[in-house]
């Protein structure tokens, strides 16, 4: 490799900013735990029709969610993005509340 005076190589440098950015996937869900320290557990259903028989079932998906400022209670259905991994099973980030439960 030759370096040059500036002190860079010959080779071709590629252009960031042309590549387009990959969006992040949003998901709606209800929080159901809020014991841990800025960490909240959303369940997330979604409806699919089964292969053979067609029948619509609901499947549900826990994901652990960062709550920096323990804002969000049980009950609460919030808006969540993946994010970079946080913890060993923590992957995504509260981005805001969509609705809080009627209180009695």
């Amino acid at each position: 490799m030759d370096n040059q005076k500036d002190g860079t190589t010959g080779a071709a440098v590629v252009d960031k900013s042309r590549r387009p950015k990959r969006t992040k996937r949003t998901l709606i869900g209800v929080v159901v735990g809020d014991k841990m320290n800025k960490t909240r557990v959303i369940v997330v259903e979604r409806r699919l029709a089964h292969t053979k028989y067609g029948k619509y079932m609901t499947r549900r998906t826990k994901y652990k969610a960062h709550d920096e400022r323990n804002e969000f209670h049980v009950g609460d259905r919030v808006e969540i993005i993946e994010s970079r991994p946080l913890s060993r099973e923590k992957r995504w980030r509260i981005e805001r509340l969509l609705e809080r439960p009627q209180q009695a």
